[in-house]
């Protein structure tokens, strides 16, 4: 008897039904990225480059492009920065954010040299409050929306002196006051990120943020860390919050290629259901009744699928304990044992190989699905679709 698909939620589904509806706040659009009011969280990413050459600044934007990043944001700390912003707001292929400490005139060259949005940080800003005015003039006039962003590591005085630190409530005061100053002026267009490298007081401070404002929220742990520890900091802050229905972008902090932070990002949102999924790789943790090697075997399919064009869930298991009910709830998978894999397509046993010609007939069929759905592959992909599946019983 054949086996029994226990089916799998269509490529368009978004297993999203048990978290906290959204919460409710106004949109804004950074470009064409609508941010807020139910859009779908964006992935943000910022460049690690001198924003001044032009040429190596574009270069990292069109990588973190294909990464899947939606949002970039630029360092503007100098003149010659400064003068580079017309040619790359121009020539990236999604919306560009200058990022201005220190400088207010800053703020008015980026608006002027056609950014998508401006990020300005109140702590540091000289004189801001007295160009508030001005700001919100020029952004307006524009159409281009302001991010208040408050960092810990650069909180206002005024508001250090009367906390002592940077508590959630030091962070949110700083942030609500500075939108004060544009509300006064009829400027709403903004959207507020309160970052601390504390998790916890992250959460605190955004979760005080939500329930104060309707403003649209960027999350974000600032100086998480290196890569290991910066993901696990941002997945648990972000997890904390977008289970909540709070936060409507998100950049990961991490001292690692920003690519990584993408491709972090993406994967948070991907695990909440806040995003469709892309290829999924389900591996066993291995155990003592693993019959292969399930570390190597799941690296190397990771490695063979890296970039797979298709939302697939792909099982590598490691025994007939949990190995075929595992594999038959992926799109595709393989139950390994005693030198052989069997492999699973949509829950069917479609043939069983050598353990050497696992990973090929993993792609094998990886392709062959991926050509059923009507994903657009790649010519170089496209001549290694194979035939029609033959069952062997």
């Amino acid at each position: 008897m054949s086996a029994v698909s226990l089916g799998m939620p269509t490529v368009h589904s978004l297993p999203g039904e048990s978290l906290a509806p959204r919460r409710k706040s106004r949109r804004i659009m950074v470009g064409p990225v609508p941010v807020g009011g139910g859009a779908p969280v964006s992935v943000q990413s910022m460049t690690t480059t001198l924003t001044a050459d032009v040429n190596a600044t574009l270069q990292q934007i069109a990588q973190l492009t294909a990464s899947g990043c939606q949002i970039v944001r630029v360092a503007v700390p100098s003149q010659d920065d400064v003068e580079a912003l017309p040619a790359i707001a121009k020539k990236s292929q999604i919306p560009v954010i200058a990022d201005i400490h220190f400088q207010p005139k800053y703020v008015f060259a980026a608006i002027d040299a056609g950014c998508a949005a401006v990020r300005v940080n109140p702590g540091n800003i000289r004189q801001f409050d007295d160009k508030v005015g001005e700001i919100a003039r020029a952004a307006g006039d524009a159409g281009v929306p302001i991010r208040i962003g408050v960092n810990a590591g650069s909180l206002d005085k005024r508001l250090l002196q009367k906390y002592g630190k940077a508590t959630p409530e030091a962070l949110v005061e700083s942030a609500l006051w500075e939108c004060s100053l544009f509300e006064e002026h009829g400027f709403r267009d903004i959207k507020i990120s309160v970052k601390h490298n504390d998790p916890v007081v992250m959460i605190q401070a955004y979760r005080q943020l939500a329930q104060a404002c309707d403003y649209p929220l960027h999350l974000g742990v600032t100086e998480a860390g290196p890569a290991f520890q910066g993901t696990i900091k941002s997945s648990v802050a972000f997890g904390a919050l977008l289970a909540e229905g709070i936060g409507d972008t998100i950049r990961v902090s991490l001292s690692a290629p920003p690519v990584e932070e993408v491709k972090v990002g993406t994967a948070i949102l991907e695990s909440l259901g806040l995003r469709e999924r892309g290829l999924e790789i389900v591996s066993c943790p291995s155990c003592g009744r693993a019959q292969v090697d399930v570390y190597t075997l799941a690296e190397q399919v990771t490695s063979a699928l890296e970039g797979f064009p298709a939302p697939l869930r792909v099982a590598v298991m490691g025994c007939v304990v949990n190995g075929p009910g595992e594999a038959r709830e992926a799109d595709l998978g393989v139950a390994s044992g005693n030198g052989k894999g069997q492999i699973f397509v949509k829950g069917e046993v479609i043939k069983t190989v050598p353990e050497s010609q696992i990973v090929e007939t993993l792609v094998e069929e990886a392709l062959r699905l991926a050509d059923q759905m009507g994903v657009d592959l790649p010519e170089e992909l496209r001549d290694l679709v194979p035939g029609p599946i033959v069952t062997v019983h």
